[in-house]
This record gives structure tokens, C-alpha cells and sequence, in this order.
């Protein structure tokens, strides 16, 4: 006697595959609209700046905007160079940093039982809802305690301790780590490093590349801050700011400058975006 085994299809035809296709297309095509301005922007000589109402599309594209930021750039007091190396020293270590610190101590509240365990926890989600304008003046406060006023550690440390960090790494490993793992590793007799760098971290790759987006991103966009005053300390962003402040001949520089500081956020998230995805989608966000 044979057993006829029916297989399920997916009730979608043809057509609907196509029409999702399109409005994907479409609602990508609408987000990336402020970045293909930007670019349009930075190639526009400086009669189209001006041109009201504004044009979408460059009908004369130059490259004039690029060679005057980089005059600008190498007539300024401070190298260029400087700016650059403040910028990526304080969002590569500060990124490292949150990184490693919040994979710990997800793997702490997540894993392990300890009295005021749920207390932390919720004073971390709570935190959350703070805008860092509150904190500002605390922060100021302790900064100038522990004597790091005009110092890089006064950007790079406080962004050790940012919570999201925190929930979104200790959300992703209560769904993909399993505690059997765990405890078979430790009746092998492997230490609690070695079951945190050796299986928990590998497993969780998806959440802290997607942690390294969202960190570097908001580092490497910092500008000026209450924290630093020297002009040697500060970043990129606050010399391109101080273009767009030069006045109407440096519009087209300030919309090159734009896009420089687009570039590295970008290829940043291009080349890790799918692990973004999978983390998203099994971050803990059903609780």
C-alpha cells in the first residue's frame, strides 16, 4: 500500500510575489531619497544651490565642492589628519568598549541568578526612556570630578555604559543561547571566560555586529560637546560644522562635507546589514 505524502504550497501567486517586489522597491527607493540628495547636493555647482524651488537632479554636476573642502581642510590651524585620527580613536575604542562591556553583563543577567537580578534589569530598560539632554549636566559633573574635562576619555568612557547596548545583547542571547550548552561546557570543566568568549560570543555574532552599527554610528557623529574644549581634541564632525558655518560661498563644501561624513556609517552598515536583520527579528521584542 503507498502512502501519498501531500505537500503544502504557499498560498501566493505570481503576481502577488511581484506586487510585494515592486512596493519593496518602492519604499526603499523613498528611504534613500535623502542620501541621493545629499550626493546630487555635493555635485551641484553654485548657481543650482541656490536654484528655488530646489532641484532634485544636477544638471551640471562638478567636483569643485570636493577640491574646496580639501582646500579648506589643509588651510585650517589644525590638520585634517587630527580631526580624523580624534574621530576614529574615540568611535573605534568607545565602540570596543560598549561592545564588550554590555556582551558581560548581558551574559551575567541572563545566565546566572543572583539576588536583584530583575531590579538591575529594569532600572537598564528604564533607562532607556532618558533623552541624553537630562544626563547632560550630571554628566558634566562627573566628568569634571574624575578631572577628564578636555581629555577623549570623557567621550569614549560614558559610552561604555549606554543601555541599549545592554537589552539588545541580553535579549538576543535569552532566544539563541541555550543554558544545556552552557552547563555541558562547564561539566568539561571550561571556566566561565572560556564559555563566554569561546561559545556564547560566536553564537551571538549577529547582535554585536549590529551593536558595532549603532555604536560607531552615534560616535562617529559626535560633535561638539560640553566636554571638550581644545581644538586639537576635536572630531571631524565639528570641523565640517565649522565649514557650513563659514557662510554662503561654503554651502557647496558643507554638502561634500555631508557626504564624507555619510561614507564610513554606510559601507559600515552595507557590509553587516544582514546580521542587523536576524538580530532584529529575535531580539526579544515579544516580552
Amino acid at each position: 500500500m503507498k502512502m501519498t505524502i501531500k505537500t503544502r504550497r504557499l498560498n501566493r501567486s505570481l503576481g502577488g510575489d511581484i506586487s510585494i517586489n515592486i512596493l519593496l522597491i518602492i519604499f526603499g527607493l523613498f528611504m534613500a531619497l535623502p542620501m541621493i540628495y545629499s550626493i546630487s547636493s555635493s555635485l551641484k555647482p553654485l548657481d543650482e544651490l541656490w536654484v528655488y524651488p530646489p532641484r532634485f537632479i544636477v544638471n551640471n554636476p562638478t567636483g569643485k565642492n570636493y577640491a574646496d573642502l580639501f582646500s579648506i581642510l589643509s588651510t585650517s590651524r589644525i590638520p585634517f589628519t587630527k580631526y580624523v585620527f580624534n574621530t576614529v580613536f574615540v568611535s573605534v575604542t568607545g565602540t570596543f568598549g560598549h561592545v564588550l562591556l554590555s556582551s558581560m553583563c548581558a551574559y551575567a543577567l541572563c545566565k546566572h541568578k543572583f539576588h536583584g537580578q530583575k531590579l538591575i534589569f529594569n532600572v537598564v530598560v528604564l533607562s532607556l526612556m532618558f533623552s541624553t539632554a537630562v544626563t547632560t549636566i550630571p554628566n558634566f559633573i562627573i566628568m569634571a570630578k574624575l578631572k577628564w574635562i578636555d581629555t577623549l576619555a570623557a567621550l569614549i568612557v560614558p559610552s561604555f555604559g549606554a543601555p541599549l547596548g545592554l537589552y539588545l545583547m541580553k535579549q538576543f542571547m535569552e532566544q539563541i543561547v541555550p543554558d544545556s550548552v552552557l552547563e555541558a561546557a562547564r561539566i568539561d570543566g571550561a571556566g566561565e571566560f572560556h564559555v563566554f568568549f569561546r561559545i556564547v560570543m560566536p553564537m551571538v555574532k549577529p547582535a554585536w555586529l549590529t551593536l558595532i552599527i549603532f555604536s560607531f554610528q552615534g560616535l562617529w557623529n559626535i560633535g561638539t560637546t560640553t566636554y571638550i574644549y581644545r581644538e586639537d581634541l576635536k572630531t571631524l564632525n565639528y570641523a565640517m560644522s565649522q565649514i557650513l558655518a563659514g557662510g554662503v560661498a561654503r554651502v557647496g563644501a558643507s554638502a561634500a562635507a555631508s557626504v564624507m561624513m555619510m561614507i564610513v556609517p554606510v559601507l559600515l552598515f552595507v557590509f553587516t546589514q544582514s546580521n542587523i536583520v536576524e538580530t532584529l527579528a529575535t531580539s526579544g521584542m515579544k516580552d
